[in-house]
């Protein structure tokens, strides 16, 4: 790459970084595409023809208005000749289609060994459906913009690639309350296809499911949700989510404590064989 072109990216990086909502790396996405397409000698006309897009989404994207998708970035790539310089990027674009408040988490999730969580209110993110996430960010107050719903819908949906990421695998454990699966989300059919899909994703070698049940009133994770990852290189951290705001703990001492909970919280849960005869039970209720 050119020395224009890191500049470029420099210069966008900072400039969505400290005026803008928008991600920064939507911008420096956009500075290197509009670069490569000015190096090929084409217009934005002229590259949205060859790649099958509208002038005005390759515009968005150039300005860093909107996320490159990976089809996008494919055909972008092949017909500007940049040898893979814009799928390096798409990672990122991806990431950032996150809230603010949950990427860098996002970032310790994607190198993780094992993931244990604890969500007392609704279905985990790695576990919900297209409709059931669509029906939630739906009735996100203040409201979304629909594009935005669209885009965090689809963040959600490509994190769940990590379930069934090979090379490492990643071991889960998910211990949901029951009040989480009885709170109703879009509709009877949202609600049966999401419990339906839990019993599915409980089947997965790698995936432990556990339910709350709502007779167990006390029980050590009264405190909220959390979520305990380890790392690659075997470094332990806990992160937890009140209202958006998200605290990441890695102090040794701290994090012993969460996995001891944790510990406890298994065994106070139903078994995995119970969690999922439950699930199927409520599905068909439905």
């Amino acid at each position: 790459m050119t020395a224009v072109g890191d500049a470029r990216i420099r210069r966008a990086v900072r400039a969505r970084e400290e005026g803008s909502d928008l991600p920064g790396v939507w911008s420096a996405y956009g500075g290197l595409l509009q670069h490569l397409r000015i190096r090929a000698g084409l217009s934005q006309q002229q590259l949205g023809d060859a790649i099958g897009y509208s002038l005005e989404l390759v515009a968005s994207v150039e300005r860093g208005r909107r996320p490159a998708k990976a089809a996008f970035t494919a055909a972008a790539d092949r017909v500007l000749e940049a040898g893979g310089v814009l799928r390096v990027l798409q990672d990122e674009v991806d990431r950032a289609k996150l809230p603010r408040f949950f990427r860098n988490v996002a970032l310790l999730e994607a190198e993780a060994l094992s993931r244990f969580s604890y969500d007392p209110l609704l279905v985990p993110g790695l576990l919900q459906t297209e409709t059931y996430a669509h029906a939630l960010l739906g009735a996100h107050f203040p409201p979304l913009d629909e594009e935005i719903v669209e885009q965090r819908v689809a963040a959600r949906l490509a994190r769940q690639a990590l379930l069934t990421r090979k090379k490492p695998p990643v071991v889960f454990v998910f211990i949901v309350e029951e009040g989480a699966l009885r709170r109703f989300v879009g509709s009877d059919a949202v609600m049966h296809q999401q419990l339906e899909h839990l019993v599915t994703c409980a089947r997965m070698r790698n995936v432990e499911l556990q339910v709350m049940p709502a007779v167990r009133s006390v029980h050590s994770g009264l405190n909220g949700p959390m979520v305990l990852l380890e790392s690659m290189d075997r470094r332990r951290h806990v992160y937890v989510d009140a209202q958006g705001v998200v605290s990441v703990r890695s102090d040794e001492d701290e994090v012993s404590e969460f996995w001891l909970r944790y510990g406890m919280l298994r065994t106070q849960a139903l078994s995995t064989e119970e969690s999922s005869r439950l699930i199927e039970r409520m599905a068909g209720e439905l």
